[in-house]
């Protein structure tokens, strides 16, 4: 008896090697090569050899000039943020995919468009976890009447594709993906093969009949199952649902986006009657800001094309222990650790020996270098334990030289600024675009972290303090 054939695949990346391995060769992860039963090749049937074969015709090469094209055919789902995300509203005939970590409010957002969606589309949803009664049990608890939805519980893919053909929905929702399973290959559902095998099966149904399909997938910490990362390529828009736990608001981030700008963001808030979304984010994360406190500064990044303020906050201390402990949240930890380095060797700062923490307020990951400028003066300011006007925001990138380098979009940063009441502004001197000053807005530029350190922590405050005013930094100094 011929040994049965196995392969071996990575689960986080889907790669296939012949044998097994520590380190997968693809994306260098460690301890994530599985073995499974290698797949049958399918045998082409008499009229698909030779070519591939769509609507029983083949598929022949056609030239540019000859290609048809029609404008996007967008539609609203119901919730502006979502919208906003997905570029102005999902798309007829596209796959959409949508991440997150288990409990984190994938299905209750999905199932709150179908109210909306129901009024003009017919739609199906689909459910590999939860029976028809219990998704009806939460539909009555956000308030969905449900007309013209259908709910199917159901994991077999040729059942689901039957179900399609039958009720002609033109919006499909698959809750999960990790769920659903063909019967044709021998690995059980959720492993890299069913989870790409029944995608490009949704993604056919898409691009064939005009449905649009909302995908939702399961990430796990641990990234032992085949997560959304595998289907990245294969699908049009790849939307993760971010936030923690143990908190209300909720960030749904657009990784891709064929339709639409990438890294646009939509905030939501978690209530008791479902996802509400949140219009102005940047209010809702500085509120509950502390007033004359230390170690707190306010900057603003660009998530797509949308300008958000974010409260940077640091805490120096010194080490009670032989090795200085670093922390950081919300903030690339490396990225922290180099700013701390060029805060004391350039600012002068002897930081070296103080515990340094590091967090950005509500949950946001600060990626782009517009906020190395804010985090600096976040960290000065609790080592040295001096507020920050509570009316300055702070945007630039340091280099290790600490020189400091503008960013891209000034402009929109600084009417946003200027929006939510903030008064001064600490920039870059070398600023190359042509910018217009917001009326009301002051901007204080500076060539390097020095210059910053100065006018924040020294002159603003000298200011205050012959100004006669008292409070927090009279009483601090």
């Amino acid at each position: 008896m011929p040994k049965a054939k196995t392969i071996f695949y990575c689960t986080q990346c889907g790669n296939e090697t012949p044998k097994w391995a520590g380190k997968c060769p693809a994306c260098g992860s460690w301890n994530t090569i599985v073995e499974q039963p290698a797949e049958p090749r399918k045998k082409a049937s008499a009229g698909q050899q030779g070519g591939g074969i769509r609507g029983g015709l083949l598929n022949r090469p056609k030239p540019m000039a000859e290609v048809e094209t029609t404008d996007e055919l967008r539609f609203e789902t119901g919730l502006s943020e979502l919208d906003r995300v997905l570029g102005g509203g999902a798309v007829q005939g596209s796959l959409v995919l949508v991440g997150g970590a288990p409990g984190i409010g994938k299905s209750t957002l999905m199932l709150q468009i179908c109210d909306n969606l129901c009024r003009f589309f017919r739609v199906l949803y689909v459910s590999g976890e939860e029976s028809e009664r219990q998704i009806k049990l939460r539909a009555e608890r956000l308030h969905i009447r449900g007309e013209g939805l259908y709910l199917l519980a159901e994991t077999s893919l040729e059942d689901i594709l039957e179900a399609v053909q039958e009720q002609k929905p033109d919006v499909l929702i698959v809750d999960s993906i990790q769920t659903m399973y063909n019967g044709e290959l021998q690995a059980s559902p959720g492993s890299v093969g069913q989870v790409k095998d029944c995608t490009m099966a949704l993604m056919q149904l898409a691009k064939g009949q005009g449905v649009t399909v909302f995908v939702i997938g399961h990430v796990n910490k641990e990234g032992s199952i085949a997560g959304p990362k595998v289907l990245e390529h294969m699908v049009d828009c790849v939307l993760y649902f971010e936030g923690e736990p143990h908190m209300s608001y909720r960030i749904l981030r657009a990784a891709k986006n064929r339709f639409g700008a990438t890294n646009e963001i939509g905030v939501f808030e978690m209530e008791d009657s479902g996802l509400a979304a949140v219009p102005n984010p940047s209010e809702v994360l500085l509120s509950g800001r502390p007033k004359d406190a230390p170690g707190t500064c306010v900057t603003c990044v660009m998530e797509g094309v949308r300008p958000v303020l974010a409260e940077v906050q640091a805490l120096l201390a010194p080490s009670g222990y032989g090795n200085a402990r670093r922390t950081s949240n919300g903030f690339d930890y490396n990225r922290a650790m180099l700013l701390l380095a060029v805060l004391e060797k350039r600012g002068g700062l002897m930081v070296s020996g103080c515990d340094a923490y590091l967090n950005v307020i509500g949950g946001l990951y600060l990626d782009e270098p517009a906020a190395d400028l804010a985090a600096v003066i976040a960290m000065a300011s609790s080592f040295r334990d001096k507020p920050v006007p509570g009316s300055l925001a702070a945007i630039g990138e340091v280099g290790l030289t600490g020189e400091l380098r503008s960013v891209s979009a000034l402009s929109q940063r600084l009417s946003e600024v200027r929006r939510l009441g903030f008064t001064q502004c600490l920039i870059p001197a070398r600023n190359n675009a042509k910018l217009a000053e917001p009326d009301g807005l002051q901007l204080i530029r500076v060539r390097n972290i020095r210059e910053a350190l100065r006018a924040v922590l020294q002159k603003i405050h000298a200011g205050v303090m012959g100004a006669g005013q008292s409070g927090g930094v009279g009483a601090r100094q």
